[in-house]
């Protein structure tokens, strides 16, 4: 009797993580695949600052509800991934010299790396690229 309850244990604990395990696999793609409209800064009630990314800007409202400072959400110039966001953050100086901000924006750029360029698309262009010319000369 004791066996099938360290069975169902052990069952249970591998199906959690592999539950986990997927998630965060969704999680790292959704990365690549969500894009947002607004983006900006603001600092929740325990004093920590962070970058918040929604898509329509009545955000603020619920931020504001929930008890959080220093809101400062701006309308993106176009849909944007995350990595996107963090570099068109430092480009702008929407941080103004805040270092708090600054260090939210480089937190945010490090969890949401740009993904790699691949290698086959950089080899399929340069081969069109060389045809274009041989058909040229």
């Amino acid at each position: 009797m004791v066996d099938s309850l360290n069975l169902i244990c052990y069952n249970n604990t591998v199906g959690h993580k592999d539950y986990i395990n997927t998630h965060r696999e969704a999680h790292d793609m959704s990365n690549l695949t969500k894009k947002f409209s607004v983006a900006g800064v603001t600092t929740n009630p325990q004093g920590k600052t962070k970058i918040r990314f929604a898509n329509d800007s009545m955000r603020v409202k619920i931020l504001a509800k929930n008890g959080h400072e220093g809101i400062n959400l701006v309308n993106l110039p176009n849909e944007m991934y995350k990595h996107e966001i963090a570099a068109f953050l430092l480009e702008t100086d929407f941080a103004k010299g805040n270092q708090a901000t600054l260090d939210a924006i480089a937190y945010i750029a490090k969890k949401n790396p740009a993904p790699e360029q691949d290698s086959t698309s950089v080899e399929v262009e340069a081969t069109a690229i060389l045809t274009e010319d041989e058909v040229t000369a």
